[in-house]
């Protein structure tokens, strides 16, 4: 079949597009698949993208710029996005004639706004797929408002935890479309991993501060304390760095943490620690921690909505503490830095463990969603007869709970909003 994603900006650096690339590249093994990017403003994509997958911009900002459309305001993409100042009169036309033309069999959006654009434009014989890559409570009353009007009308959507998925079959009630927890992938490592004896804890995303680095940074200090011979290398660039270095110096920290600046790819910098840490007030899922137990380390990171939790097994290939917890991250940290075994064969557990979030089992699923919903749209059937069921048994499992716990939680958190690529 033929798989369409729509992007926001190909161009840039995020999570959100480095996930969309590792799943295009993935399903180009056995599919047709574009990157329709609806701005674009340098020639070549920071990222780098299979040849197999093709990639087309809607709007050229190098040129587009100043065109009259673009310089009024958006009608179809929802006010309330994050996103809404860069959209235009120009790029509702764009996107509604892409969509109103396209020949792909699924067309993928891959943020709130877009997805309204799918299900509002998109031909009926068009498989309509919404993804969410953060949360629907990080979203603020307005946009949930936009977004249950238009998501009526989507065939799939899908969530990056299973705790969001039972958030929106609960408090959306969207009927006759799949709502169906997909994880992020993380291609399968060409390093051989850590061995645990490099005496390195290693952090990695943008300097923001939901991340916490500070935290990081001062439960680490009792790490160092203890064990001088250790460092902290947090890898990233971002508004924090310079209130992150003055930090480092006010806890006399100079031969021990070090702001690393970006890598890319990360994988060469994992393997070089035996350490994952992860400090944020709220995460969408934790990409990070999966690169880092994809590379055979331990990670140590707070329990906050909503991916940690879903990805490491506390005790078992990591450790998980309360959010805002310097007292137990740095205990944490201590007790995985003090007991080699103990570090070693968590590693090991954090290899195995991450192999669920391979690109094989993740595109399995979503070629399993996408193939489903296809025949169903064919054969004239609704697409998401069982969405009851399924809601029923996340519930007995107790992903509903954990949802309302967090809502509280992901309302004081919307900042997070800002640091979404």
């Amino acid at each position: 079949m033929k798989i369409s994603f729509l992007l926001h900006n190909a161009y840039g650096i995020g999570g959100t597009i480095t996930t969309t690339f590792n799943l295009a590249q993935a399903l180009a093994e056995r599919h047709e698949v574009e990157i329709v990017s609806v701005l674009r403003h340098r020639g070549r994509p920071n990222l780098t993208l299979d040849p197999r997958v093709s990639l087309r911009p809607l709007v050229d900002l190098r040129r587009d710029k100043e065109h009259p459309s673009h310089l009024r305001p958006a009608r179809v993409f929802p006010r309330a996005e994050y996103r809404y100042e860069q959209y235009s009169e120009l790029t509702d036309e764009r996107i509604g004639e892409c969509l109103a033309t396209t020949d792909a069999d699924v067309v993928i959006g891959t943020r709130p706004g877009l997805n309204v654009h799918l299900a509002l434009q998109a031909p009926r014989h068009v498989v309509r797929v919404g993804q969410e890559h953060l949360t629907l409570d990080n979203h603020p009353p307005r946009l949930r408002t936009a977004l249950r009007r238009a998501y009526r009308r989507l065939d799939v959507l899908t969530t990056v935890t299973e705790a969001d998925a039972a958030a929106y079959r609960r408090k959306m009630r969207l009927p006759g479309v799949r709502v169906a927890a997909l994880p992020n992938s993380v291609p399968d490592p060409v390093l051989p991993a850590s061995d645990g004896t490099a005496k390195v804890v290693v952090a990695a995303g943008r300097l923001v501060p939901v991340k916490r680095y500070d935290l990081l940074i001062e439960a680490f200090a009792v790490v160092a304390a203890e064990h001088p011979d250790w460092q902290l290398r947090i890898y990233g660039k971002g508004e924090e760095h310079d209130r992150l270095r003055a930090l480092i110096a006010e806890l006399r920290l100079w031969n021990n943490v070090f702001l690393m600046g970006p890598a890319a790819p990360m994988e060469a910098e994992w393997v070089k620690g035996s350490i994952g840490a992860a400090a944020s007030n709220f995460e969408p899922f934790g990409m990070t921690i999966v690169e880092a137990m994809r590379c055979g380390l331990p990670v140590v990171s707070t329990d906050c909505p909503y991916g940690p939790g879903e990805i490491i097994e506390d005790g078992v290939d990591g450790r998980l503490v309360p959010v805002g917890d310097r007292e137990a991250l740095g205990a944490a940290l201590l007790e995985v830095v003090r007991d080699d075994e103990l570090r070693r064969r968590m590693g090991r557990a954090a290899l195995e463990n991450a192999r669920r979030f391979a690109p094989e089992p993740v595109v399995g699923q979503a070629e399993r969603l996408f193939t489903e919903a296809v025949s169903a749209r064919r054969a004239g059937r609704p697409v998401a007869p069982e969405r009851a069921r399924v809601g029923r048994v996340l519930i007995s499992q107790g992903f509903a709970a954990r949802d309302a716990a967090f809502g509280a939680a992901g309302s004081a958190l919307r900042i997070v909003r800002r640091q979404q690529g």
